[in-house]
């Protein structure tokens, strides 16, 4: 049963039997149920495992401020360095095919490992590059780790997370990567590009250093037969005085159930089983990119230009007021629900999207025109706000707990391949929108959030408080 204390040892007694499951009374199998297993070891894996998140936020917070220094330095035009910054994506659906297979074969550290070491080579690529080949390349291959992370780090750690904290847990995620961007987006007005590529490998050295002393995801090692160490890293996980011994029948018994099936490849996804889930993962993926919010991360100072605004001033406040957004989802996670924020997200964001628009009209129509940099950056902040709290990093959490086993490494690698893809849809049109109609390209934003909000209220289940084997037997008995 899940129990621990955060100050346990991070080393198992092997003298003590692994998961077992003595003469407790119901009782105290109850009482133990109702504690939190929030071990150190969990702490510690969590913030190895984000480590890669922080580094996808410094990648997507380095191409805005890096921009002008890069151009001048190594003489490039405006399609070259559009190139540079679009590249990451194309990286990003390379890694997104392979992202699911690769966790399923060499294991979610193993993912982990190559994917920092892509990322790793592309900091030093840039840093050190004579010309734009070397930066492209180093580009490229960040895209392709960081797309490798952004799958199998929601999967590892709700994998080992206890269930009552599992959002919590999970949305360090978002919480991190949003650092890494406003990070980036605050230093890299005050240094060079390539001091700011520099400062991109220290969080790939930390998770380096960080796997050699992690367990790998227990479900992953009975997946594969690996029984003895399976208990190890499950007693390791929850604690060495707590009996685990219910949590490893379940574990096991829903391998079981979920291996009567072949191991699933993409076009075995499109079984009616699978429906819900697929419906729901590739759903939230797609509404999040086409809902513009990747397009505010990469164009906010060209947005802010257009609308009157500073864009040091704007991008800093955006990034300043991300993180307390992203932490108080956080908080949120595993008290309000994965609904309620998704929610008020899609309704929040929809609202400040309309207030752009407004603006722009404004703008265009020669009225009003001083309050259209007040009423644009109230509403960039607005969106910004709205889509940390929930649309930007629930997608992830939730992908990571409706997928049955042995079709997560299919699933996972198609939801993330949508990811990316749509990513790259809307930042290589945005400029193109905002050319036809600045308008009319946030009245489309707010009109994709419309419909989302629409999707959740119908399709998206609440799974705060429950196992990962309770969440997959409801979505396939609702068929």
């Amino acid at each position: 049963m899940e129990e621990g204390l955060l100050g346990e040892s991070l080393i198992i007694d092997e003298a003590k039997p692994l998961c077992r499951n003595g003469s407790s009374s119901a009782t105290d199998m109850s009482e133990r149920s109702s504690k939190s297993s929030t071990t150190a070891v969990v702490v510690l894996s969590t913030l190895v495992a984000v480590c890669g998140s922080f580094c996808y936020g410094s990648a997507s917070g380095y191409s805005s401020p890096a921009e002008s220094g890069i151009m001048e330095d190594l003489g490039l035009s405006v399609a070259a360095y559009s190139v540079f910054g679009s590249i990451m994506t194309v990286g990003g659906m390379i890694g997104a095919i392979f992202s699911g297979r690769i966790a399923d074969i060499f294991g979610r550290k193993g993912a982990m490992w190559l994917s920092v070491i892509f990322c790793t080579i592309g900091w030093l690529a840039i840093a050190f590059t004579k010309d734009s080949l070397w930066l492209d390349l180093g580009r490229l291959s960040i895209g392709f780790g960081v797309a490798i992370t952004s799958y199998v780090v929601p999967v590892y750690i709700a994998e080992i997370a206890p269930k009552e904290l599992r959002g919590v847990f999970t949305s360090i995620n978002q919480l991190m990567a949003t650092c890494g961007f406003s990070l980036f987006f605050l230093i890299g007005n005050v240094i060079s590009w390539r001091a700011l590529a520099l400062i991109g490998v220290i969080p790939c050295l930390l998770q380096l250093t960080g796997l050699f002393f992690i367990p790998e995801s227990p479900r992953w090692l009975v997946k594969i037969g690996r029984e003895k160490e399976f208990e190890n890293a499950l007693q390791r996980i929850r604690g060495k005085n707590s009996d685990c011994s219910e949590e490893a029948t379940d574990i096991r018994d829903h391998l079981e159930t979920s291996q009567q099936h072949s191991e699933a490849g993409i076009l075995d996804l499109f079984q009616r089983k699978y429906a819900n889930s697929l419906i729901i993962g590739v759903g939230l993926m797609l509404l999040q990119q086409f809902g513009g919010g990747t397009a505010l991360a990469y164009y906010a100072s060209s947005i802010f230009v257009e609308a009157g605004v500073s864009s040091s001033v704007g991008s800093a406040s955006v990034a300043i007021i991300q993180i307390p957004a992203v932490v108080l989802g956080v908080l949120l996670m595993d008290k309000a629900g994965r609904r309620p924020l998704l929610l008020i997200s899609a309704v929040g964001a929809c609202f400040f999207y309309i207030l752009i628009g407004l603006a722009f009209c404004l703008k265009a129509a020669h009225l009003l025109k001083e309050l259209t940099p007040i009423l644009v950056l109230i509403g960039f902040m607005g969106a910004s706000v709205s889509n940390s709290i929930g649309l930007t990093g629930i997608p992830w959490v939730i992908m990571s707990e409706i997928f049955p086993i042995n079709v997560k490494a299919s699933a996972g690698s198609l939801v993330t391949l949508v990811h990316w893809s749509c990513s790259w849809i809307v930042t290589y049109t945005f400029n193109f929108m905002m050319e036809w109609s600045s308008p009319g390209t946030f009245f489309i934003f707010a009109g994709v959030h419309a419909a989302t909000v629409l999707f959740i209220a119908k399709m998206v289940p609440e799974t705060k408080g429950k196992t990962l084997e309770e969440i997959q037997a409801a979505l396939t008995q609702q068929q």
